[in-house]
């Protein structure tokens, strides 16, 4: 394994960075940073601790796209972008992290306090610490090495940090796309550090489309000892559910091998609380499915075979359903496997790990969809124990440091 002069120097200050780094994930979780859709004041306190780090590290070619929000008390959510100036500006390396959290749940579940960073052998323990302040983290410290080395890389690289990811992107890298579009152009390298697997070999690359139905199954509630006078909606609900499973999974039924898993999948989640009591009939009942299509399905082909069930349903017992969807989002453009930012990125890991990457799609939605519905390809890409959301939530050191060994290659060599 062979490194240029500036990339050796790069990973040995990046290592020797190794308890900073530790220090830095502690105060930052410190800094409670919920949306007001998930009760919170924002984003913003959270933005001047890491402005204020980041400029004691030396990068102070800084620009703020803030979004309005007259919900939260500074009046706006803050999106940083953080540039370290190469030999050229194109094509721009990138690395987008999110700097909002989801709250902790129920606290007895934690061992702790969730907003108390904890070090445990080589986990670091705390609410945010992997999603997505391991990214974050990974991506600042990297771009701190740039300059306490001294290295100029060959294209700028910036770092960009947003608010409102957890809650559906309007106030983070949505409104930077639409206030600066001029930032980003589609040759750009682009790496999203939220997502990933314990070993890093996985390059997430496309993305399943996402329907979520609602249906609202009404008939005539009556006693259950005199079924005959109503109709039960429970009964409508459960032979609908049955009958959507077994129809859109023989409609649907293509397989993408790229894809984990390879094909559609339709499952029946929640249900809502009908009758209180056992021995009333129901005379509503309402469920939902959540599907995930592959790209080759169109979301208006699986509401067509949605309507033919509920028709037969209808017909044969005599309730009457009504629809809803409350999520409906197609699948972006993928990104090529042989696209740049793919070649780079495989490259650094192949490199420093000494594993190959493996390019796969996902059921679930990531925040690089939004650059790849603009024609800006980009890559879920970390080192992750999948943690999120969850109690307890931890992420490994040894993962935070070397995930910023794989940034800092990519920021000297870039193409």
């Amino acid at each position: 394994m062979t490194h240029s002069d500036d990339t050796t120097r790069l990973l040995a200050r990046i290592e020797g960075y190794r308890d900073e780094m530790v220090a830095f994930q502690r105060d930052l979780t410190a800094v409670v940073a919920l949306g007001p859709d998930n009760g919170g004041d924002g984003e913003w306190l959270r933005a001047e601790f890491i402005k204020e780090r980041a400029r004691s590290f030396g990068l102070d070619d800084v620009m703020e796209l803030h979004a309005a929000d007259a919900r939260v008390t500074a009046g706006f959510r803050p999106n940083l972008l953080f540039r370290v100036r190469g030999r050229a500006e194109r094509p721009t390396v990138w690395v987008m992290a999110h700097m909002d959290t989801v709250p902790p749940g129920e606290l007895f579940l934690w061992r702790g306090d969730p907003y108390v960073a904890v070090v445990e052998g080589d986990i670091i323990v705390g609410r945010g610490v992997e999603d997505n302040q391991q990214g974050l983290t990974s991506g600042l410290f990297a771009l701190r090495a740039l300059v306490e080395e001294a290295v100029v890389p060959a294209t700028d690289v910036c770092l960009l940090l947003v608010s409102d990811e957890e809650t559906g992107n309007a106030f983070g890298v949505e409104h930077v796309l639409g206030a600066a579009p001029e930032l980003f152009h589609a040759e750009d390298l682009i790496i999203v550090p939220d997502a990933g697997a314990p070993e890093g070999a996985l390059l997430e690359v496309a993305e399943k489309s996402t329907l979520w139905v609602r249906f609202v199954v009404r008939g005539r509630q009556v006693h259950a000892s005199i079924p005959a006078a109503g109709i039960n909606a429970h009964r409508g609900s459960a032979t609908l559910a049955v009958r959507l499973d077994a129809r859109l999974h023989a409609a649907f039924c293509d397989e993408d091998p790229l894809f984990e898993p390879p094909v559609s999948t339709f499952e029946p989640t929640k249900r809502e609380a009908n009758v209180p009591n056992v021995n009333t009939v129901p005379g509503e009942d309402t469920f939902y499915f959540d599907c995930r299509l592959l790209p080759t399905h169109s979301i208006d082909e699986v509401k067509s075979v949605i309507a033919e069930v509920i028709r037969e349903v209808e017909s044969g017992l005599g309730v009457t359903i009504e629809i809803g969807y409350p999520a409906e989002l197609p699948a972006a453009p993928p990104t090529a496997i042989d696209s740049p930012v793919v070649e780079v990125l495989s490259d650094a890991i192949r490199e420093l790990r000494g594993i190959s990457p493996v390019a796969i799609g996902i059921g679930g939605g990531t925040v690089a969809a939004v650059f790849r519905r603009r024609g800006l390809p980009a890559v879920v890409w970390a080192t992750l124990e999948e943690t999120a959301h969850s109690p307890n939530e931890y992420c490994r050191i040894d993962n935070l440091v070397a995930d910023a060994k794989v940034f800092g290659r990519v920021f000297a060599r870039g193409l």
